[in-house]
């Protein structure tokens, strides 16, 4: 026993053996617990200072874990609670608020901003933002992390806007109703009176209802039942006398039963058609008893923010899990399918039949495949064809029960998106040949007639969609989609969509702009712009130099709205892949463009193309424009067939087999053609004979 050093009155039994000093209980604490000390392993100071130190950690930990701050977004003020510490985009996403995050939070697009309205945040140092702009208190949501309670808000030029959507208006929804004629849904609910078993009648309760369900065409003979609706049948059969609703799906090679109720419970039947695309979802709600369209929503596939094409949401699904993404994809198909059954006075429990068309990547991350060796050579994807399966396996919001049909793709970058629109448009079964193109993040090609059809991807990029673009953005509202240029001023007039101040411009309205600055003479063949950096209307972007399209003072973002040499560069490099598409595929077949009939184009993007515009930049052929055709979303519009009617099922499965792709990622001659495609309109003018003529070279 000896006195404390720090207490002479109190005795104690604790002795520091280092420094040959005592300490009572409150004085327990090591002085050198960085220095090595030799009496440590039976020092009894040490271990209950070390036992103090990791309680008083674990304190610590318990205390930030339980720290909570709020975070409200403007203007729909939706909150939500977080850890300090999360950056914004986490929180966004938490609270379901969609964020344009292209490049999934590397802090390498600059078009995730926010604005700090109330609270502070732990903002890292980024040159994308203007110096105005941080003055304003914007922020780029995923290098900023919440230290505490805080309110932002949404720029007005990020803002969500609804989508012009090609085929949402009621001339296409009539004109798709006369598509299908006879309806055959996968989905069916079948009411049944059957005839009590008798001394002369003794069948088994199953074969009685087989039998009931023979006279309405299901094919019994080769019929799946399940345990689970066996063990029920018993009492179901008889609850009612007899009288029973089976609901049945028809698949490919057998029908199954899969519910049995007591009474005539047949209810409406509801279908969905979806169109899962890498930018935007589409989704109509159709009655299928008719094939009345009741209700079309759209939105962007909040994918988005794990990059802009499928080989960024590859590479996303395999750094953090295919089921995150599936997890995206879901909760903007199930808010697009809420907002329609809204729309309608409709419950979801009705919906008993769904088809989906989306390319090869999208199709597998929703339904949570493994597609990493799609993008590896050979570039296989794990499933081509997909059996029916059902909606609660899948989680979309509708009966749990309900079919649910994908549309199968011939390849890993051509998929059932392309299957759907050839389907649609027809070709497969006509004489005249035929190019079927779709420009989007990859542009997809279909060349062939009834006799044979040949099919390729090349990688447009995001360009088109708005991806990689400075001010890019997608067709919604304050989109630039039309321009013309002064060629004497230089001075630009232009159209937005909802005739609103400029917020961006989209794919249509950037070919618009490259024709009219290439026919203008502000840039030349290679995309360089020619004006002094004196002129009024340019200005540089770091090393570069911009076209101002609109000032500051005009723009709904009080910013100058401006076309870069960068930003033309990436143009050029989509619309040369495209066009270098077309000319390896006819190649392949022994073709050139003077033999093809006609040219389709689909999708959204392509309702408002200027045709003329995008022949003077390369990227269609310049052959007579007779020749081209606008489809529509071709893709929806084939799932809307599908929905509806077996034999357009069975039809999309035969036209994906009759398919050959033509792998372009090692084909030299398709390398060849991109880098003469370099050029407005080409390399090559003898194959643009009419713009040569425009141009005047």
């Amino acid at each position: 026993m000896g006195r404390c050093v720090n207490h002479p009155d109190r005795e104690t039994s604790y002795i520091c053996s280092k420094h040959n000093i005592y300490m009572c209980e409150e004085c327990l604490k090591c002085r050198d617990p960085e220095i090595y000390c030799k009496f440590r392993p039976s020092c009894p100071i040490w271990f209950i200072h070390k036992e103090q130190m990791v309680k008083e950690r674990r304190r610590r930990e318990r205390k930030q874990e339980a720290a909570v701050a709020r975070v409200t977004f403007l203007p729909d003020e939706k909150s939500v609670d977080v850890t300090p510490g999360m950056t914004l985009l986490e929180a966004a996403r938490a609270a379901d608020v969609y964020i344009n995050a292209s490049c999934n939070g590397k802090g390498s697009c600059g078009k995730c901003k926010l604005i700090v309205r109330e609270g502070q945040v732990d903002a890292g140092p980024t040159p994308l933002l203007s110096d105005r702009e941080k003055e304003a208190n914007y922020v780029l949501a995923c290098q900023s992390r919440i230290k505490g309670d805080l309110t932002v808000s949404i720029p007005e030029e990020l803002l969500e806007k609804k989508l012009k959507v090609a085929g949402l208006g009621k001339e296409l929804t009539g004109r798709l109703q006369g598509l299908v004629e006879d309806i055959s849904p996968m989905f069916e609910e079948i009411s049944l009176e059957l005839e009590p078993p008798s001394l002369e009648d003794p069948v088994s309760d199953l074969d009685r209802l087989k039998r009931g369900l023979k006279q309405f065409g299901v094919d019994t003979d080769r019929m799946n039942v399940s345990l689970r609706i066996m063990r029920q049948l018993a009492e179901v059969m008889r609850k009612q006398q007899w009288k029973v609703t089976a609901s049945v799906i028809h698949r490919k090679c057998f029908d199954e039963i899969v519910d049995v109720r007591p009474g005539d419970g047949a209810g409406p039947n509801l279908g969905l058609a979806v169109d899962l695309g890498t930018t935007s979802i589409v989704v109509y709600l159709v009655d299928v008893d008719d094939g009345a369209i009741i209700a079309a929503t759209s939105g962007h596939n909040r994918q988005a923010a794990c990059g802009d094409d499928v080989i960024n949401r590859i590479v996303c699904a395999e750094k953090s899990g295919v089921k995150k993404l599936s997890k995206m994809a879901l909760a903007t198909i199930n808010s697009l399918i809420s907002e329609a059954l809204a729309a309608a006075g409709r419950k979801a429990v009705e919906v008993k039949n769904v088809v989906i068309s989306g390319n090869t990547t999208m199709t597998h991350l929703l339904l949570s495949i493994e597609p990493r060796y799609i993008r590896r050579e050979p570039y296989i994807p794990t499933v081509s064809e997909f059996p029916i399966m059902k909606a609660g396996q899948i989680g979309i919001k509708a009966d749990p029960k309900a079919a649910v049909f994908v549309m199968p793709g011939p390849a890993g970058y051509v998929g059932g998106d392309i299957v759907s629109g050839v389907l649609y448009s027809g070709l497969f079964r006509e004489d005249p040949l035929t190019l079927f193109i779709d420009v989007g993040t990859n542009g997809e090609i279909v060349l062939g007639n009834r006799e044979w059809m040949m099919t390729a991807s090349c990688s447009a990029g995001p360009a088109f969609e708005g991806g990689g673009i400075r001010f890019g953005m997608r067709a919604e509202e304050g989109a630039i989609e039309k321009v013309t240029i002064d060629p004497e001023s230089r001075e630009p007039s232009f159209q937005t969509v909802g005739d609103v101040p400029p917020r961006g411009i989209c794919g249509s309205g950037m070919i618009d702009l490259l024709s009219e600055m290439l026919i203008a003479g502000i840039i030349d063949q290679k995309g360089k712009i020619q004006l002094d950096p004196s002129h009024p209307r340019i200005e540089k972007d770091g090393d570069a130099l911009a076209y101002i399209l609109a000032f500051a003072d005009q723009s709904a973002i009080g910013q100058n709205i401006v076309f870069s040499e960068t930003d033309i560069n990436s143009l050029i490099l989509s619309k040369g892949a495209v066009y270098a598409g077309f000319t390896v595929l006819l190649n392949q077949a022994g073709l050139d463009f003077s033999m093809v009939d006609r040219v389709w184009i689909t999708g959204g993007f392509g309702q408002y193309l200027d045709i003329e515009k995008a022949i003077i930049i390369g990227l269609l052929p310049d052959i007579e424009r007779e020749k081209f055709t606008y489809l529509g979303n071709s893709s929806i519009s084939g799932a809307y067939m599908a929905l509806l009617c077996r034999e357009h099922r069975e039809l999309a499965g035969q036209i994906s087999n009759n398919m050959t792709y033509i792998d372009f990622s090692s084909n030299s001659q398709f390398m060849d053609e991109f880098t003469s495609a370099l050029f407005l309109p080409h390399t090559n003018m003898e194959a643009f004979p009419n713009v040569r003529k425009l141009l005047g070279t």
